[in-house]
């Protein structure tokens, strides 16, 4: 607790009910006998923080120092007699001898009371000014010799000196009346003083100056100077007084709500501030901190001191305040020039990929090219990669493997049914609720400027009445501009080229051609059954069984068993699906183990019927023994699969008639073979007019699935040439290609696809055109084994691969009417 004097107390600012108690009014006879009185030439000195005791002038203190309660304790026990005088620091805790000032006051203790929260007051009058000489003691506290300063007379006779006096009067009785902080039974006190000495001392104690300016007036011993100096400060006093009731009057007249609002929040401002300072300062105080360790550039801190300048005149009741205060967190927490450091070792980067994911060596060899380049040329712009192919091969997966080989951050953004172009560019600041675009929300997530940033579907892309996202992700996915990408909330341009932009796709066809191009198209085709087989046993199998909280002891699947579960019951490209059986499996062994069953730990096909039910195994090639039936290969977005194309004839008038829900593509493929083979009936010794005299009906199976595409031109010919001709076609042959008029075959997409539906087909032959040979070689050999190609460029080498000599054994009778003959 600290030595201080109550100001309210006793002086002009505060109520004056304890005068009576605490301030006797001295008269001329008292005034004289305290200033002849005797005092010892040493006495102990109490040191006061913030005021100034004057000679008559009763004063109450609380002491709370070690040294001060020792002090007061030993005097009051004694002759009561202490000296006190005021620190020049009152920020020192324990002031020495050099702390303190020369002049002091003689104080004899009136009483010591204990107050109810343990402290001590006492009450001291002050008798008259000292000198201090030299330290006599520093334990248990302070003692030390003094000089009496001689008392000045006041000069009754000089007319002057008592116009200052009655002037001085005049000037308290005045602040007395007008401060309605001061109750007028303060104007008892100043009436009821006769000695103008004590007068002086009185009003230089109470009135409302610091404790330097009251030093002064201790220290000046001529009456007539001190005498002005409190004149002039109360003159100062009245001033300030008549200008702040004006201004109270003034305002007082036409305040309103706004108004008494505002006053309001000035003195929340105010008490904040004496609790450490407001919100809004200690935000300005915060972000200056966090600026200094940006890495951004000259143009960027411009902006950031302005807007930040701006917030600080902002009101922060107002609506703009938090629009401007998140703006200003989004430029401090984006990572301008922030970069992780890449792991350029390429076999790590090759293990882990190899570890993560099996096959998809197109993939791995691009990332690794990328990673040498980086690593000899130690700068280079992030290509912008997309990932093409079906569901579930992995494409998204890929994303975050390759970030952990490069050793950088990873950030996925769906853009599957994003239809708003301000998702990506932002919105403008200037609307409340604004928002930057959900690139830079994800570049600020990711804390650092060259993540790996995945854009999951990007072929789901919409568009609607609020812009076309696509048409703004072409400057997002441009590398020849995304150094200079421009976010209409932060209203500067960002640099994405360092970010490795990853996009994932399942059509291609849909994507915008300008954005398209901006892209390297990496095709993840599906995999083979073996592939699956080892996908599920190194990854699926045993992600499952952590996730469901067994061990491995207690699941075994066989290689047989994987491939019954691929082949029966999944039907597609990629895992997915697959992971959904493995997982059921899996569930099935922690029931049986939750419930204390019985279990085996392999697995073989009876069980695997009995937990996933009866299977649909692929369709597979059956025989040749029908006319007008051959196997094609077609591409879905599942992945590959195999269709047969079945005609038939009848005696008509050589109406064509397609069905099984068949797109224009393909109809227009099955006229042209029709046409094709009319034009060369002498190949095949036909006579033309058969044509003429037959209906033809083709048709594909599983007419509940739309079809469309030229890819089914040859099948198409090759199943009219063998219906026509009634010969058998090759046994475990399959075909895919375009046919032309001229005879000519075209090549194809989806190859590698279409040669794993193949496969698993138990196809042997396959009859390709020789364009897409090139597709063939980059197939690796191990999914070739087993297969004979045969590349085409005519129509006629398809018929004279595909048809055999053989005749079907009920061969339908081709005949030509007499009539028709004649």
């Amino acid at each position: 607790m600290n030595d201080i004097f109550d100001d309210n107390l006793f002086g002009f600012d505060g109520p004056m009910e304890a005068e009576a108690e605490f301030i006797p009014l001295l008269t001329q006879e008292e005034e004289d006998n305290m200033t002849s009185a005797e005092y010892p030439q040493d006495i102990p000195i109490l040191p006061l923080r913030n005021n100034v005791l004057f000679p008559g002038v009763v004063i109450p203190i609380t002491v709370g120092r070690d040294k001060s309660i020792k002090l007061v304790q030993h005097a009051n026990k004694s002759n009561k007699i202490i000296g006190v005088i005021s620190q020049k620091n009152m920020e020192i805790e324990e002031p020495e001898f050099d702390d303190l000032h020369q002049i002091g006051t003689v104080a004899q203790i009136v009483r010591m009371l204990k107050m109810p929260d343990g402290s001590t007051t006492v009450i001291i009058q002050g008798k008259r000014r000292f000198k201090m000489k030299e330290l006599v003691q520093s334990e248990p506290f302070m003692r030390a010799s003094i000089e009496l300063c001689e008392e000045p007379k006041a000069p009754k006779k000089d007319k002057e000196y008592v116009a200052m006096i009655q002037s001085m009067k005049e000037l308290s009785l005045k602040i007395i009346k007008e401060s309605p902080n001061i109750p007028t039974e303060a104007q008892f006190a100043i009436k009821n003083i006769e000695s103008s000495t004590f007068l002086i001392n009185f009003i230089s104690s109470n009135m409302n100056a610091d404790v330097a300016t009251k030093q002064k007036m201790l220290e000046e011993l001529d009456l007539k100077k001190r005498a002005m100096k409190v004149i002039e400060h109360l003159t100062l006093e009245v001033q300030q007084l008549a200008m702040r009731n004006e201004i109270q009057t003034r305002v007082k007249t036409d305040i309103d709500k706004q108004q008494r609002e505002y006053f309001l929040h000035q003195q929340m401002k105010t008490i904040q501030e004496e609790l450490g300072g407001s919100p809004q300062e200690q935000d300005v105080a915060s972000m200056r901190k966090r600026a200094k360790t940006k890495k951004w550039n000259d143009k960027v801190k411009d902006v950031f001191n302005k807007e930040l300048e701006r917030l600080q005149r902002m009101n922060p009741q107002g609506a703009e305040y938090t629009v401007q205060l998140n703006y200003l967190d989004l430029l401090l927490d984006l990572p301008w020039n922030e970069f992780t450091t890449d792991k350029l070792d390429l076999k790590r980067a090759e293990r882990i990929l190899e570890k993560d994911h099996y096959g998809l060596e197109k993939v791995k060899k691009r990332i690794l090219e990328y990673l040498a380049v980086l690593k000899l040329k130690k700068d280079m712009k992030s290509p912008i990669l997309c990932f093409y192919g079906p569901p579930g091969v992995g494409k998204t997966s890929l994303g975050k493997s390759i970030a952990e080989a490069l050793g950088r951050e990873y950030v996925r953004m769906s853009l599957g049914g994003l239809h708003d172009e301000s998702e990506i560019r932002g919105h403008r600041k200037t609307y409340i609720g604004a928002m930057p675009g959900r690139v830079l929300q994800n570049i600020k997530k990711a804390k650092s400027s060259n993540p790996v940033f995945v854009l999951d579907e990007i072929d789901k892309l919409g568009r609607s009445n609020h812009g076309d996202p696509s048409s703004a992700l072409l400057e997002v996915l441009d590398p020849a501009q995304n150094n200079a990408f421009y976010d209409n909330y932060i209203e500067m341009e960002y640099d994405l080229s360092n970010v490795m932009f990853i996009a994932t796709a399942n059509d291609l066809s849909t994507i915008q051609p300008a954005l398209r191009d901006r892209m390297e198209i990496i095709e993840v085709n599906g995999y083979t059954v073996e592939e699956k087989i080892e996908i599920a046993k190194r990854h699926l199998l045993p992600k499952q069984i952590e996730a469901h909280g067994i061990s491995k002891k207690n699941i075994s699947i066989a290689k047989n068993i994987f491939e019954t579960v691929i082949e029966e019951y999944t039907h597609e490209s990629g895992v997915r699906g697959l992971d959904k059986m493995v997982a059921k499996l899996v569930r099935n062994t922690a029931r049986q183990i939750a419930m204390e069953e019985t279990i085996n730990p392999k697995l073989n096909k009876e069980e695997i019927q009995k937990i996933l039910g009866p299977g649909r195994p692929k369709t597979k090639y059956s025989n040749n023994e029908v006319a007008g039936v051959v196997t094609g290969l077609a591409w879905t977005a599942m992945g590959g699969d195999i269709l047969f194309i079945e005609s038939s004839i009848s005696k008509g008038k050589g109406n064509l008639t397609l069905t099984g829900n068949l797109g224009d593509v393909m109809k227009e493929s099955a006229s042209i073979a029709l046409q094709y083979l009319k034009a060369h009936a002498d190949w095949f010794d036909l006579d033309y007019r058969i044509f003429e005299q037959h209906n033809v009906h083709i048709h594909v199976p599983e007419g509940a699935t739309p079809k469309d595409g030229p890819s089914a031109g040859i099948t198409m010919l090759t199943s009219l040439a063998s219906l026509f001709t009634q010969r058998k076609v090759k046994k475990y042959i399959a075909m895919t290609g375009e046919i032309t008029l001229r005879g000519d075959v075209l090549p194809v997409g989806g190859i590698k696809e279409k040669i794993l539906a193949a496969k698993r087909a138990r196809i042997k032959e396959i009859i390709l055109c020789e364009t897409n040979k090139s597709d063939i070689e980059e197939i690796i050999p191990d999914y070739l084994t087993g297969l004979t190609f045969h590349y085409v460029k005519t129509m006629k080498e398809v018929l004279d691969i595909a048809l055999t000599n053989q005749k079907v054994k009920t061969p339908f009778k081709l005949e030509v009417r007499e009539s028709v003959k004649s």
